[in-house]
């Protein structure tokens, strides 16, 4: 299989495979779970972003350091 993809440093198919299998395989209530749990840790961050900003907002982020 001829994989063209690209992925982020550290990434590769088979652990994106792995990702796609832990939340197609999680119930309603592990999801959701995973998601409260989330939004408690001190932390992460979530901000609501006006749609026609997300670009900006992304390109801006890719600019930055690692």
């Amino acid at each position: 299989m001829n994989d063209r993809n690209r992925y982020p440093p550290g990434w590769d198919l088979d652990r994106v495979r792995r990702l796609i299998q832990h939340y197609e395989s999680q119930s309603d209530e592990e999801a959701i779970a995973e998601d409260e749990a989330a939004f408690e840790d001190p932390t992460i961050t979530a901000m609501d972003i006006p749609t026609e900003l997300v670009p900006t907002v992304r390109s801006l982020l890719a600019e930055l350091p690692d």
